[in-house]
């Protein structure tokens, strides 16, 4: 996706059925998922509501059907929660991780926003239109703070997180300077990884996220993109500079033959070419896996 279009949990329980055909209660769903991966039967995955100081935020609640595990929670691209995203949390699940995947644009609008992401004309005004209001609302200073501050604390009161872990957060797009914003926001955050999260996670403003390297405690992990190096070669260099400065243990990876979204299968097509390249998405998700590994101990 392209970066040019850069951005507590009630204590009512609501009955609802899983995928997997398991009885849960974890607070504030309001509706199941039913896989259609037999792979997934170990998963459960359910419509939550999280309580945020903005209001209310519909977002998608994955965890293995037993036992405690890392929290994590996911900032969508500029497409939002929808069946990729959720199928972010739906792997990360199946790996082991407690998975919050929240709809950014709560404040304006519930997911889904757009309903098929391989049909988004990046070169269509109308197209773009559509999705520019929704950013403004997340794009408020102090906004994604808030909103991790209360992620945190839904992850922090689920029966199948691990409260003795730390917990992660990974960005995609737009969500690459989100994940620094939140990495900043809560000592909780033990890890954070961006994908192709665009040349706006270094800019010349003073709010830009690389700043905020002297606020985090956790390891990064950054895979950036060749179409977005291509165009702003520099950003790496600075935000490697940022990070060291302020010695925060980080990586930042340079995948020289990607477009910028290659992560996301339901990209859509960019002058004729695939934007998604499976053989690069599995090896950054391999790092990814790697960094939860090694930081939410």
């Amino acid at each position: 996706m392209d970066d040019r279009l850069s951005h507590e949990h009630d204590d009512d329980g609501v009955s609802r059925r899983d995928f997997a055909v398991l009885s849960v209660a974890t607070g504030l769903a309001v509706g199941a998922v039913t896989s259609a991966n037999a792979a997934d039967a170990a998963v459960v995955e359910t419509d939550v509501m999280v309580k945020t100081p903005d209001g209310m935020c519909d977002a998608a609640y994955f965890h293995p059907a037993t036992g405690v595990h890392p929290g994590v929670f996911v900032w969508c691209d500029a497409f939002g929660l929808r069946a990729a995203t959720r199928g972010i949390g739906r792997r990360l699940a199946s790996a082991g991780y407690s998975v919050l995947v929240p709809n950014p644009y709560y404040r304006v609008q519930k997911a889904p926003v757009v309903e098929d992401a391989s049909k988004f004309d990046f070169n269509n005004p109308t197209d773009r239109n559509k999705l520019q209001p929704l950013m403004g609302a997340l794009s408020a200073p102090g906004a994604a703070e808030r909103d991790t501050v209360a992620y945190v604390a839904f992850l922090d009161a689920q029966k199948e997180v691990d409260k003795s872990k730390k917990i992660g957060v990974q960005g995609y797009c737009m969500g690459g300077p989100l994940m620094m914003r939140a990495a900043s926001a809560s000592e909780r955050i033990g890890a954070g990884a961006a994908f192709h999260g665009g040349n706006n996670l270094v800019t010349d403003k003073p709010d830009s996220p690389h700043l905020l390297a002297s606020k985090i405690k956790g390891r990064l992990y950054f895979a950036v993109a060749g179409s977005d190096d291509m165009r702003a070669p520099d950003v790496k260099d600075k935000l490697r500079t940022a990070l060291a400065d302020a010695h925060v243990q980080a990586e930042v990876e340079l995948y020289a033959t990607t477009i910028h979204g290659w992560c996301m299968p339901d990209m859509p097509m960019q002058d004729g070419h695939p934007i998604y390249n499976q053989a690069e998405a599995d090896k950054a998700w391999t790092k990814l896996l790697a960094l939860y590994k090694a930081a939410l101990a």
